[in-house]
């Protein structure tokens, strides 16, 4: 054997010369696999610039360097690339995407908490989005919570004033202020209440709704936190 059985390190040989080279090499490769953080899993084309230790899962369609190397970790280390295969059951923290995920042997799954040994699984997930509010009485956001989600509530902070209106809720269309009334306009006032349990069976987005007079403008920065279930892989 040449390498070790979970993270391919390299192993060193009787006699071998130069056995520093080895076991920095190895050590190199440990020290960006050990609390593994990976800087994207969606990026094709490796960075320009590149810090030793920085790691990245490699997707599909990926070039130059990484070519031929699709779902592998990409580790910098001395001006290049190595390469070591994820095993189920590996976890990591996707930067770009601010989430832990596990690898299911074939892919990473973001917020995945538990993963059976035919891969279902259950996943937590906290999304965050900033809201321009416009002049109005109401503000729409984009879908925020996919289907047949299961919502534990909505945090959330705002980051410029609201003009206009007096206190806002913070809700879906139908419940208005699920996830927070009588709510403050000034900067950094917040919205930080759970709310029982609920299942959105189709995409739904949040409603913000002004208290007195209407919106005239102002930002808050908005957090959903769900679970997801997910299938049995396909036989």
């Amino acid at each position: 054997m040449t390498n070790t059985p979970q993270l391919n390190l390299p192993l060193l040989s009787p006699s071998q010369a130069q056995k520093h080279v080895t076991v920095n090499e190895a050590l190199c490769q440990l020290d960006g696999m050990v609390q593994l953080r990976l800087i994207s899993v969606t990026q094709s084309t490796p960075p320009v610039l590149a810090e030793d230790g920085d790691c990245y899962g490699v997707p599909i369609g990926a070039t130059d360097a990484w070519s031929g190397q699709v779902g592998e970790i990409a580790i910098y280390v001395n001006n290049g690339w190595d390469f070591i295969s994820p095993q189920q059951g590996f976890r990591a923290v996707i930067l770009d995407q601010g989430v832990l995920a596990m690898h299911d042997g074939d892919s990473w799954r973001d917020g995945a908490v538990t993963l059976t040994q035919n891969g279902a699984g259950m996943a937590l997930r906290s999304v965050e989005i900033d809201v321009p509010i416009t002049a109005g009485p109401a503000v729409t956001t984009p879908v925020i919570f996919p289907e047949r989600s299961i919502v534990f509530g909505v945090t959330g902070l705002v980051t410029q004033a609201l003009g206009g209106a007096t206190t806002w809720r913070s809700g879906v269309a139908g419940d208005a202020q699920r996830y927070g009334s009588g709510l403050g306009v000034a900067q950094n006032s917040f919205v930080s209440g759970p709310s029982t349990p609920t299942v959105y069976w189709t995409p739904t987005e949040l409603l913000i709704s002004a208290d007195g007079p209407d919106f005239t403008g102002g930002t808050v920065r908005l957090a959903a936190h769900y679970a997801m279930l997910s299938l049995p892989n396909w036989v």
